[in-house]
């Protein structure tokens, strides 16, 4: 059974004994689970095999624990039938699967998390709906056995008739040649495209101010073209939130490309962090697990959903609490969060005029609390373009060329530290990306200047270290200090 992203194996035991005729499920099943006998029931006697006509007990172990899903149909049909041939399961295996009351056996959600558990656990063999082979041989040293019909594992079982293990598939790591929006399809916002190039490469938040049109969705949508495809080690994390979701292709399950989310700003608070009834399902921050996670209008969301996202941005994952029980899922996501000065959105505009009353902006304005600004590192002004630079040629950079620069950045800070700088803490930064005399003023001056916290002091040093790594400099310099500073727009109007 699995709880968040941790898989506990269940033991199934079935008993064929003398008494009237029953069919007793013992061991603390939830509705799902008890609802299984009668399609366990049916699919037994529509594959051709005898269903005990005797009492039966069915036990599910350990006994304090809660069980639900159906990916128990297989097992208690296996139990069944082995029970009634005298046989036992053969060591070091397990099963999971739904029944069809036909005997085919359907998929399951978290197929590929189950699998990782079990192997983590010492188990040698699963034996899987075959819709999920392909999932559940991503897991090295993991014989995957795919199950088509009850009778064919049975048979397999007692020796009548072999399924052959599934192939494992190879992992080529395809880098990305496809790039849906490029930035040399964006007219002037040098400071947003640093900012953008910044944050790519130091796995840094991006917050994006402007009036509407300016230009910060298109930024943002330009950023899965500059980040590097997935290692293997990530995209197995990715895949591991998709498989319980249910939300992994059959046909390829490892996807290369760095997940993009997102949600409208309705979103709910069990839609964006997680949750549900009984035990939570992972929200979009973890869907957006090693990708980028866009929030536009981010001043329209709730504040209780905002603020919940101060924990995430901390420590890369979230622990979420239900009455089925507390579950941990991964949340490393870059976020990326654009909005408007004001409820009208043309503060500050040089063109149109604003019609909010400052009442009104600073209400709007205060809906983003400064314990959320202050864990954003980049924090950018977009200003509307010019009309004749939009009717003309694009001569920016490409989001190629971006990227190689991007790559190259984070190579160094792996080879340097294991993580990137945006994951440094104090410590480790500290050893690793020591300042110079005249930087550490620098950075000293204008932060006392600005009044900036200890957690923007420190976000501002890992800012400096990955421009630093962006012009492939060994020390942090005076002027990356202050391109550090200079993107945290707050401490600017504090």
């Amino acid at each position: 059974m699995l709880v968040g992203l941790d898989a506990r194996p269940i033991h199934v035991e079935a008993d064929i004994g003398r008494g009237e005729v029953a069919f007793m499920l013992v061991g603390l099943a939830a509705t799902t689970v008890k609802e299984a006998r009668e399609r366990v029931r049916s699919a037994i006697r529509n594959s051709g095999l005898e269903f005990p006509t005797t009492r039966l007990t069915v036990n599910l172990a350990p006994a304090e624990m809660r069980k639900q899903g159906t990916a128990l149909d297989l097992p208690m049909a296996v139990a069944i039938a082995l029970a009634r041939a005298g046989k036992a399961a053969p060591p070091h295996s397990a099963f999971l699967g739904e029944l069809a009351l036909d005997g085919s056996v359907r998929h399951v959600d978290g197929v590929l998390v189950a699998a990782r558990g079990l192997s983590t656990l010492g188990y040698e063999r699963v034996f899987v709906p075959a819709a999920d082979a392909a999932e559940a041989t991503l897991v090295d040293g993991l014989e995957v056995i795919p199950c088509a019909s009850l009778i064919g594992v049975v048979n397999h079982l007692l020796g009548a008739e072999a399924i052959a293990p599934a192939p494992r598939g190879a992992f080529v790591c395809v880098a990305a040649t496809d790039i849906e929006h490029d930035l040399t399809e964006v007219h002037g916002q040098e400071e947003a495209k640093r900012a953008l190039e910044v944050a790519a490469a130091g796995g840094h938040h991006l917050l994006m101010s402007g009036p509407p049109g300016a230009g910060k969705t298109m930024l943002a949508r330009c950023l899965p073209g500059i980040l590097p495809p997935l290692e293997l080690a990530e995209a197995l994390e990715v895949a591991q939130v998709r498989s319980l979701l249910g939300d992994l292709p059959r046909e390829g399950p490892l996807d290369w490309a760095r997940p993009f989310r997102s949600p409208h700003h309705g979103v709910s608070m069990a839609g964006l962090i997680g949750g549900g009834s009984g035990l939570a399902q992972p929200g979009e921050i973890s869907r957006a697990h090693h990708g980028v996670l866009f929030l536009d209008e981010l001043a329209e969301f709730q504040t209780p959903v905002l603020q919940a996202l101060r924990q995430p941005l901390e420590s890369g994952r979230v622990n979420i609490t239900r009455s089925g029980g507390s579950v941990t899922y991964p949340a490393r996501f870059t976020l990326v969060a654009a909005t408007n000065p004001c409820p009208c959105g043309w503060a500050g505009d040089g063109v149109r005029g604003c019609r909010c009353t400052p009442g009104a902006v600073d209400t709007y304005q205060r809906r983003l609390s400064g314990p959320l600004l202050d864990r954003i590192d980049l924090q950018v002004a977009v200003r509307r373009v010019q009309l004749e630079l939009l009717a003309s040629e694009a001569r920016g950079e490409s989001s190629a060329t971006v990227r190689e620069r991007v790559v190259a950045a984070r190579r160094l800070q792996q080879e340097r530290q294991g993580c990137l700088n945006a994951q440094l803490k104090p410590a480790r930064l500290r050893q690793l990306a020591g300042l110079a005399p005249e930087s550490r003023r620098a950075l000293e001056r204008w932060g006392a200047h600005r009044g900036i916290t200890a957690r923007g002091f420190h976000r501002a040093w890992r800012v400096a270290r990955t421009s630093a790594d962006l012009d492939g400099s060994a020390q942090i310099e005076e002027h990356h200090i202050l391109e550090a500073l200079g993107f945290r727009l707050q401490d600017v109007a504090a």
